[in-house]
């Protein structure tokens, strides 16, 4: 996207941090994450692949926001999953996915809609904030994409659709600060 600033990734946070001291209000995130996109050099540090899933590779976090690189090997997805009511954008820097947003509409019996349909996220492509979506590489390269959270969590709800079962998982790390947290 020509309108969009090729920033470092400190950069980046920096752009972050002005609008955290500003308030953080979505509308300044969503705009910050609109008009950038992290330099591919800057992001390298950030960048692990696993064959059997995709990973959650931790770039900063304090108690406002965290931000994640997550990568994504040919045909791995994220199921349908929550974000504890926090606000979460995501970005594809590189490659392609496919996104889909949802809605809770009862939790007993767990009654799950999705909004709209499926659609293909591009290099700069922002989805958010989004409460419950699914993300997947359905492509035949890797695709990397970063993630905001506002506030950080470390649990988070599965869905199962097919069965209509929501399930409370714990969260991990890949690697923290480009340094990958063992076992890899």
């Amino acid at each position: 996207m020509a309108s969009q600033n090729l920033l470092s990734m400190e950069a980046f946070l920096d752009g972050i941090n002005a609008v955290l001291r500003r308030g953080f209000a979505t509308e300044d995130i969503h705009t910050h994450l609109q008009k950038t996109l992290i330099e591919p050099d800057s992001l390298q540090r950030y960048i692990f692949f696993r064959p059997e899933r995709y990973t959650r590779n931790l770039v900063f976090k304090n108690e406002f926001f965290e931000l994640l690189v997550i990568c994504w090997n040919i045909g791995q997805r994220a199921p349908v999953h929550g974000h504890e009511g926090e606000r979460c954008w995501s970005r594809v820097e590189q490659g392609s996915l496919i996104l889909c947003n949802y809605r809770e509409v009862s939790e007993n019996p767990l009654v799950v809609r999705q909004i709209g349909e499926p659609y293909r996220g591009e290099r700069g492509h922002l989805d958010g904030p989004a409460n419950i979506h699914s993300v997947a590489n359905p492509s035949m390269v890797p695709a990397v994409s970063l993630h905001l959270y506002s506030h950080p969590y470390d649990q988070c709800d599965i869905y199962d659709l097919e069965n209509n079962l929501k399930q409370r998982v714990r969260l991990r790390y890949d690697s923290i600060d480009g340094k990958v947290v063992e076992p890899f």
